[in-house]
């Protein structure tokens, strides 16, 4: 899970889709600044909250840097998490270690009472959330290195 590599494309929907002869994928556009991305969001998808995806909606999506993606105009990638996102909060996924550092070190997690700790099916988690693949709502950040945020919000992929 450590070699999880989830880049972040956050935009809002073009536009929803049914893939070819595939009834169960859709292709998702999320257009932002820098262009549109189409994202097949298929059973494998964890679609945060199982929230219904809707044209003009404010989404997250990640994809796996890791897989490879055909060389096509507008991109197009196979999306690993989808979800809304407010535009006052971030959302970060990807796997942080016992000290709640991600693994790229571009975030650090401080815990407080008021983070609301659940598994993907909505339940609490009541464990230690370190060494997960984590899902992070958060709004504000350090400028230290490697910045520090307290989530609101922290979802466990158990």
């Amino acid at each position: 899970m450590e070699n999880l590599n989830l880049v972040p494309i956050t935009g809002v929907i073009q536009s929803i889709r049914q893939v070819s002869d595939e009834c169960c994928q859709q292709m998702v556009a999320i257009q932002n600044s820098e262009g549109i991305n189409n994202f097949v969001v298929s059973p494998d998808t964890y679609v945060i909250n199982t929230v219904r995806l809707r044209v003009g909606m404010r989404v997250t999506a990640f994809y796996d840097a890791n897989l490879p993606v055909p060389l096509i105009y507008p991109p197009q990638y196979n999306a690993a998490i989808i979800g809304r996102s407010n535009a006052n909060e971030m959302i970060y996924a990807g796997y942080f270690d016992e000290n709640l550092l991600a693994a790229d070190d571009s975030l650090q997690l401080n815990m407080s009472r008021a983070t609301d700790v659940v598994t993907s099916n909505g339940q609490n988690y009541s464990c230690p959330v370190g060494d997960n693949v984590l899902i992070v709502y958060y709004s504000i950040v350090t400028r230290s290195i490697p910045p520090q945020t307290t989530p609101h919000k922290i979802i466990v992929m158990c």
